[in-house]
């Protein structure tokens, strides 16, 4: 069988889906977005796209300050719902009983249910057609203690989270492997060293 063509679109998944929280602690919104990713690693930067018809685009634009926070399958719903109902119309922390905490470095509050906020301000906007991208410097990473392990190391596969692709959200599954794990030299049951594969 061959390969069915589609006309050029937004077709690259999985993707984090994440809620976006700006404003201010007394006027705050969540966004749920997955138009988000890593730009680059010194200064950490990363970026998120917003329909400029969007409740939340103004918040960002005039604050320059929003707060990523990761989303888990206990999120899923909250998630959501927070992607389709607009904030002019909704107390989306109070109608998903989400309860804000006060950042470290920016105005907008973190989630306390989410096991990751990072606390981003905006370098630039750069405007594309429907979305305009905010690209933002990460300034802090607050992570939830119950996900730190003895070592001090953050145990991400106790945090349940979940992506977003082609409509539809869906839990990480068990890990297969990680970074390196293709050329990383393994001692046999001979002990010769040899690259362990799937």
């Amino acid at each position: 069988m061959g390969r069915k063509i589609w006309k050029a679109g937004t077709f690259e998944y999985p993707l984090p889906a994440v809620m976006v929280s700006c404003g201010t602690m007394e006027k705050s919104n969540i966004i749920t977005v997955a138009w988000t990713g890593i730009l680059n690693t010194n200064p950490a930067m990363v970026y998120i796209s917003v329909r400029p018809t969007r409740y939340s685009y103004n918040l960002i634009k005039e604050s320059k300050e929003f707060v990523i926070n990761l989303t888990n399958r206990q999120l899923a719903y909250a998630t959501d719902w927070c992607g389709v109902r607009s904030g002019e119309k909704y107390d989306k922390f109070k109608e998903m009983k989400l309860h804000k905490e006060k950042a470290k470095f920016v105005s907008a509050p973190l989630i306390k249910e989410s096991p990751v906020s990072i606390e981003c301000k905006v370098k630039d906007i750069i405007k594309f057609g429907s979305h305009d991208m905010f690209v933002a410097e990460v300034l802090s990473i607050d992570a939830d203690e119950k996900y730190i392990d003895e070592k001090g190391a953050f145990d991400i596969s106790k945090c349940d989270l979940i992506a977003y692709a082609n409509g539809g959200y869906y839990p990480l599954g068990k890990k297969i492997g990680k970074f390196g794990f293709s050329v990383q030299k393994r001692k046999n049951k001979n002990g010769k060293k040899s690259t362990k594969k799937l």
